[in-house]
């Protein structure tokens, strides 16, 4: 009988590794993620004072409307750098009516766009929030710097698109401040919708909201963790779908499953003393994020977040009471911690948008047969230049990660011989002429990233 450990070794020995390729580009790019900018940045959206979603927005030193003309710029500047390989510009829409926001406001998205060399509408996407909020949602006027909640989700993407833009991809990278996250989560809403109406085919979105506190309200202090939350089934499945499901499995399998997997290999092998943390939940209890209303509309999205939070200086006013500190101000970001966390985004991003697209059409068979066969559709070349093969993987029932993998070729159906259909879970990989390997996509429509 063998142990899983002479498993393992007898599938090493037959050349099934797990491990992608190790890229010294991405470790190059994950040191040049600068935690003086990102101080520097941070420091600059909490002097804003208020960024709630229905402060001023006429002012140039308070309030929403000066924080997201400050964020273009940012923008603006970057792509001057790089010689106008960015194109930034705002996507609003009018909300109203709602509890939040009793009267018409318009939220207002910053949006840079990195454009893919071959594939253009292929998009992997970074957000940060802008507003911010004090104890009462509906306040408006008390300072609330936000430094954590979110200036540091947002610095850490204007900071990713500066060691971005240095280069070029074969996909396209889009960099993006949401508004409206505190009063409904409005902002994604209708970014999400606008990458639908302009034929953006997502595969991800890294929703970065608090990258920068290390001290948590339980008394912990850690630097060296950091969670990502990733919904399971798709609200947008079907009862088709859901019968596929409950026979094949793919509960844990989502595209935003497969993404959070992704990003831990990423974490691992790219980001010094990091332990990525894969939280199998949408969000955490009673909480949102912005990653939601993409996962809303069917789309890859997760949440990356520090692991221990401090509800003092989260949502309140500043002050102290019985000498207890409250509000979310810049003495309780750790700018070391917040490189770390947006380094993680940024050799994410690069390594998918370097590598070809998910494999699409993902079919599995093996009823009642000793052996497994994998097929999909073939990834268009155009679009796909840097194409090398697939990769097949494989991992035990109760695995949390992929621990099994085999090169293909170029090809479009593979059989792993003596490997039983039914206890494993399997997918599938693009790999690039470098290396460069996609997320793993599961079989059926259960595990689809889309065509």
């Amino acid at each position: 009988m063998f142990s899983s450990e002479t498993f393992a070794q007898s599938h090493a020995s037959t050349g099934a590794s797990s491990a992608p390729v190790y890229q010294p580009f991405l470790k190059q790019l994950a040191d040049g993620v600068s935690a003086d900018r990102l101080e520097t940045d941070i420091r600059i959206l909490a002097g804003f004072e208020n960024r709630h979603t229905l402060s001023d927005t006429t002012s140039d030193t308070k309030g929403i409307g000066a924080a997201r003309r400050w964020i273009k710029r940012e923008f603006e500047k970057i792509s001057e750098e790089c010689g106008g390989c960015l194109e930034v510009f705002y996507v609003n829409g009018t909300v109203g009516g709602e509890n939040r926001i009793p009267e018409p406001v318009q939220i207002v998205n910053v949006v840079a766009v990195q454009r893919g060399t071959a594939d253009p509408n292929r998009v992997v996407m970074m957000t940060g929030d802008i507003d911010s909020r004090a104890s009462n949602v509906m306040d408006a006027e008390t300072d609330s710097p936000g430094a954590n909640d979110n200036a540091s989700g947002m610095a850490g993407t204007i900071e990713a698109a500066r060691v971005l833009s240095k280069h070029q991809f074969p996909g396209t990278i889009v960099y993006a401040g949401l508004s409206g996250e505190e009063q409904g989560l409005f902002g994604g809403e209708i970014v999400a919708d606008y990458a639908l109406e302009n034929n953006w085919r997502i595969k991800a979105v890294l929703n970065n909201d608090m990258i920068g506190n290390i001290v948590g309200i339980n008394g912990v202090i850690n630097n060296t963790t950091a969670r990502v939350f990733s919904e399971g089934t798709r609200p947008t499945e079907t009862d088709r779908e859901a019968r596929i499901r409950r026979f094949t499995g793919g509960e844990v399998d989502s595209p935003s499953r497969n993404l959070a997997r992704y990003i831990h290999v990423m974490g691992e092998q790219y980001i010094d003393n990091l332990d990525v943390m894969m939280i199998y939940r949408l969000d955490r209890f009673g909480r949102g994020g912005h990653h939601r209303p993409f996962n809303d509309v069917g789309l890859p999205a997760v949440r990356i977040m520090e692991t221990n939070e401090n509800y003092n200086w989260q949502h309140q006013d500043i002050r102290t009471e019985n000498g207890i500190e409250y509000g979310d101000v810049i003495e309780h970001v750790d700018f070391d911690y917040a490189a770390k966390l947006t380094a993680l985004n940024v050799v994410s991003l690069a390594g998918m948008a370097k590598a070809p697209a998910p494999p699409s059409g993902v079919e599995i068979s093996g009823a009642v047969r000793p052996s497994t066969t994998l097929s999909w559709d073939a990834l268009n070349p155009e679009q796909n230049p840097q194409l090398e093969g697939y990769k097949v993987y494989w991992r035990l029932t109760t695995s949390p990660v992929w621990t099994y993998g085999r090169l293909t070729g170029n090809v479009t159906e593979f059989t792993l011989e003596n490997i039983v259909i039914d206890n494993y879970f399997f997918g599938v990989a693009s790999v690039s002429e470098e290396g460069y390997e996609s997320p793993i996509v599961f079989p059926g429509p259960i595990g689809s990233f889309g065509d």
